[in-house]
């Protein structure tokens, strides 16, 4: 199996992703908040590029989520923070959502056969479901406004990581920048939440004030569950759609 980690969104080509499996990364914060917001009951999540577009697709009902620089958007029902996405405030409830950096990456991934939300969160399961989807995968680290953010390569490490541990290491095959993520996660992995902070958008999280979630996107393998993109919106992966992997 043949895994491509990209650095960040800048360096993908979506023609590059056709048949292919992608798993979107953006640690801090968006993949991690739709994985919570779905896990807490939110129906669907809707990811757009733009805070227009979020207004546009509202139907009667929907909640608008979204940051731009790390501050939600004004008029916005949720900012970015995972802590936000509670089940007494999604249940039931469908999300249209836009960020700087991880709804764009999405977008970025619609030509792939399928286009899976990865974090810390569901490392290992997003490698059981790329097992089970039997394509080759990219990893997809969203990053920062096209720069490569530590966080992201770390959980493509990680899934990497799962995946040798399902497989064995002579049938996971992985790019130079993989290879080399996958051995920062080794080093980090007793140590991610001080990683994590000590990073370029850790440190930036601090200071704006959402310590705290740092600590809830360092938190690895939580859930079983994957979002999956289906037409326009990411719910959970049902797992009759997926085979035992582990």
């Amino acid at each position: 199996m043949h895994i491509e980690v990209v650095a960040n969104i800048g360096e993908a080509r979506s023609d590059d992703f056709l048949h292919k499996t992608v798993i979107v990364v953006d640690v801090i914060r968006a993949t991690s908040t739709i994985i919570t917001a779905l896990i807490n009951g939110c129906k669907a999540i809707v990811p757009v590029d733009t805070v227009l577009r979020a207004k546009e697709l509202q139907q009667e009902g929907d909640l608008l989520g979204g940051e731009r620089f790390c501050k939600k958007i004004p008029g916005f029902d949720f900012g970015n923070s995972p802590l936000e996405y509670t089940k007494e405030a999604v249940q039931g409830k469908r999300v249209i959502l836009t960020t700087t950096n991880g709804t764009r990456g999405i977008q970025k991934a619609l030509k792939a056969d399928q286009v899976l939300a990865g974090s810390f969160l569901n490392s290992k399961a997003c490698a059981a479901a790329a097992i089970a989807f039997k394509r080759d995968t990219v990893i997809l680290c969203a990053g920062t406004q096209d720069v490569f953010s530590l966080e992201d390569g770390l959980c493509a490490g990680h899934i990497l990581e799962e995946l040798v541990l399902a497989l064995g290491e002579k049938q996971v095959a992985t790019n130079d920048f993989g290879l080399a993520m996958r051995g920062c996660y080794l080093q980090a992995q007793h140590t991610l939440y001080d990683t994590l902070l000590s990073s370029s958008n850790g440190k930036k999280m601090c200071k704006s004030g959402f310590l705290a979630d740092i600590e809830a996107c360092a938190k690895t393998n939580i859930t079983e569950q994957v979002p999956i993109l289906e037409r326009d919106q990411m719910v959970l992966l049902q797992r009759s759609s997926r085979r035992p992997a582990f």
